[in-house]
């Protein structure tokens, strides 16, 4: 098959890059003072889209500032893991990581407590960046997180707290629901059985009620020893098969294993895969809840990488989420089946998960106004085609299109981004801290496979019609995650 656009754009680039007086096309909004910040994969060591997983790969951050009406800089940087700096001639930064989980921070960049965090899962703490995205070092929030953190915290609005779910095959058959203060200290921490040990991407937040989601993408002991020797695989897929899923893992013995991986295994891989044994459920905590006191509803089997938000009608609790009819279930490029917009509601009084389609048409990287996280929102925003006709996998199709969905209406505006352009995710920006629901801008880049070069795009959420173009000096990867991380007043 033909890789896609959106496959050929995953491409790395090879060298960091500073550009300062960007040029614009049409204008920047003067309301707009700080940084876009995205991240990415960008191996280090190259890309073979034959061999190696696209979720791998060493984390770049790509940034623009804005300011005054003007485009004051882009940057992109390197995200210096101990594997980066030695391989670039640097000392390692600073940091303690978690059991030796070093390596690939490449999936979300947020900014909390001051501080520039580049985020990514599965047993990795975060990194901190500085403004200019240099690498400062592994980030414990002073201590306080006991182990690895999730790629995807939600912010309380009311509190500025974040909370998140982060999984670790270390860790058992448990994932770990925690609480950064809006100080930066975790606060809490609650434990939360689950199923085997899956992976967890992404949860959603309510005002009273933190939503799982335990799905049958799991930890596959043949993909974590792919590539070593046959006299350390075999015992060592044999000793992860026993345990994993089941009881932690010392630390010591995962952090020698992450050495043996790091230095036998070959191409780049994620060790998950699609697990057709696994019983499909989301779940519910009570914010305050202790370890017991979450409540499991069965649902078909599938698989959920985002969320766009939720919120609670009554008792019943209302959760969009972008839904995949498979994930992983071979090869390297992720999907299989087209992923649709669904609104799912979970009834605690008939004890059932009713799934409803709001939006046929591929799609992903789906986004809310931030400051409706667990409330009750009318909009949502995402990427994809505007037809899925004869594709059937995520990256089949290239995004060349902006959706915004009216969940309140039922119906879908387009902004198409024109032949030859694809989007990565575009994220609301409001027009000031008091504005609308859908009044402000959304922001995101777009790569010109023409040009080889991408933007950052500017459009309107009311009328989906560009503000402007930031033209940027190179290509930025297809990739994941990005915020806007707005300056001091």
């Amino acid at each position: 098959m033909t890789p896609s656009a959106t496959e050929r754009g995953y491409a790395p680039v090879r060298t960091e890059h500073t550009a300062v007086d960007l040029a614009v096309t049409g204008t920047v909004p003067e309301h707009l003072h700080g940084r876009y910040v995205r991240i990415g994969p960008n191996p280090m060591g190259g890309f073979d889209p034959e061999a190696d997983h696209l979720f791998a790969g060493d984390g770049m951050v790509h940034g623009v500032r804005l300011r005054g009406g003007r485009a004051e800089w882009y940057r992109n940087r390197w995200v210096r893991t101990a594997g980066v700096s030695r391989a670039l001639g640097e000392r390692p930064r600073p940091g303690r990581v978690h059991a030796g989980m070093d390596f690939a921070v490449n999936t979300n960049v947020l900014g909390h407590a001051g501080r520039t965090l580049a985020l990514v899962e599965g047993g990795t703490r975060p990194y901190e960046l500085t403004d200019e995205l240099e690498t400062v070092g592994a980030c414990d929030f002073d201590g306080t997180l006991p182990g690895g953190y999730t790629a995807h915290p939600h912010r309380d609005p009311d509190t500025g707290e974040l909370h998140a779910v982060s999984y670790f095959f270390g860790w058992g058959n448990r994932v770990q629901y925690s609480v950064l203060t809006a100080a930066g200290r975790i606060r809490r921490i609650v434990d939360v059985e689950v199923g085997g040990s899956p992976m967890m991407h992404d949860f959603a937040l309510t005002d009273r009620h933190v939503v799982l989601f335990d799905l049958p993408v799991t930890f596959d002991p043949r993909l974590a020893t792919r590539g070593m020797p046959r006299w350390l695989a075999r015992p060592g897929r044999s000793l992860l098969s026993r345990v994993v899923g089941r009881t932690p893992i010392p630390e010591p013995v995962i952090a020698r294993a992450a050495w043996l991986g790091s230095r036998y295994s070959s191409g780049l891989g994620v060790p998950y895969a699609w697990n057709p044994d696994y019983p499909a459920r989301v779940g519910v905590l009570p914010r305050d809840g202790g370890s017991g006191g979450v409540r499991w509803f069965e649902i078909a089997p599938c698989y959920v990488f985002h969320q766009l938000n939720a919120y609670e009608d009554g008792d019943v609790i209302v959760v969009d989420v972008v839904r995949h009819p498979k994930m992983f279930a071979g090869g390297t490029v992720p999907g299989e089946g087209v992923p649709v917009l669904e609104r799912w509601r979970v009834d605690p009084a008939s004890g059932r998960v009713t799934q409803d389609v709001v939006d046929d048409r591929p799609q992903e990287f789906p986004r809310a106004d931030e400051r409706l996280v667990g409330r009750r929102h009318r909009y949502g925003y995402s990427v994809g085609a505007d037809t899925g006709a004869g594709r059937e996998r995520l990256l089949d199709f290239d995004p060349d299109v902006l959706f915004k969905h009216d969940l309140v209406a039922g119906t879908t505006a387009v902004h198409r981004f024109g032949p030859g352009r694809a989007a990565g995710e575009f994220v609301f920006v409001p027009a000031s801290d008091d504005a609308d629901e859908d009044e402000g801008v959304l922001m995101g880049y777009v790569h010109d496979t023409a040009t080889g070069r991408s933007d950052l795009a500017l459009v309107d959420a009311q009328t989906l019609e560009t503000v402007g173009l930031v033209h940027l000096p190179v290509r930025v990867p297809s990739g994941f995650h990005g915020n806007w991380f707005p300056a001091a007043p």
